[in-house]
């Protein structure tokens, strides 16, 4: 969406997530009318520890602790290995669209702190 009154000396609010290794993995831009949300860039935060910390996807709309996207097999002997493995466990839609729970799932508490939730990430 372009804006059609762009101004010189208006500014808009952005938000960047730059992690450990100086690479910035998130960007959101709020229009100055528009508040940002605190409590969606702390799931976009966890999102992405969580992501990198189990090597999988996150889906749209992801709750922390909810399990993630398996990453597409890449040999024939990973997708027969997936195949085998959603028919025991239930666990996906289809060989390409496989579901993994997390492993020691962590949520931002009051902004600052870590808690481990049980029984949610088993």
């Amino acid at each position: 969406m372009i804006s059609n009154d762009v101004s010189t000396t208006e500014t808009v609010r952005n938000v960047f997530i730059i992690d450990d290794k100086g690479i910035v993995r998130l960007i959101l831009v709020y229009p100055m009318n528009v508040g940002r949300s605190i409590p969606e860039i702390l799931r976009a935060l966890t999102a992405l520890q969580v992501a990198d910390a189990n090597k999988i996807s996150m889906p749209a709309n992801w709750i922390p602790c909810e399990p993630g996207i398996l990453p597409v097999p890449k040999t024939f002997a990973e997708l027969e290995a997936r195949k085998r493995e959603m028919k025991k466990n239930q666990n996906g839609m289809s060989w390409y669209l496989g579901f993994q729970n997390v492993k020691d799932c962590k949520v931002l508490k009051n902004g600052n702190e870590c808690e481990k939730i049980e029984g949610r990430n088993k």
